[in-house]
């Protein structure tokens, strides 16, 4: 049997996957600031590239779920979240956890943790083109 040399990245619940923005690491004028500044700082910032599917709920109609039923339901909804793949985030350093997958630097961060998502407009993107 072969195996699937694929990989995949699944956030779970109300976690977001966050690429940090390396801009810090430098000043205005591009002298590099040493790792122990930039720690100090309770606000960062980056792009989020994988959403997870949000805060878990129960299943009203699950418990309702007749037992000859042959569609089965899932015991647990996800109310989504609010920031989406793409969004830029400014969120509370203190809660991110740090991760290094396949040589690169992500955050894990709780929805609860961002204080600020921007986010492209479609219309933004017409206009640019």
């Amino acid at each position: 049997m072969k195996m699937n040399s694929e990989k995949q990245i699944i956030v779970v619940g109300d976690k977001v996957l966050i690429v940090p923005n390396t801009d810090k690491e430098r000043t205005e004028h591009g002298l590099y600031l040493p790792p122990t500044v930039r720690e100090k700082e309770k606000v960062w910032s980056g792009y989020i590239v994988k959403v997870g599917p949000g805060y878990p709920v129960p299943n009203p109609s699950f418990i309702d779920q007749e037992p000859w039923s042959t569609t089965p339901k899932d015991p647990v909804k996800y109310i989504p979240l609010q920031a989406e793949e793409g969004d830029y985030a400014i969120f509370i350093k203190d809660q991110a956890i740090e991760i290094e997958y396949e040589s690169k630097k992500y955050l894990i961060v709780p929805q609860a943790a961002i204080l600020l998502l921007i986010r492209r407009n479609i219309l933004d993107e017409f206009r640019e083109s």
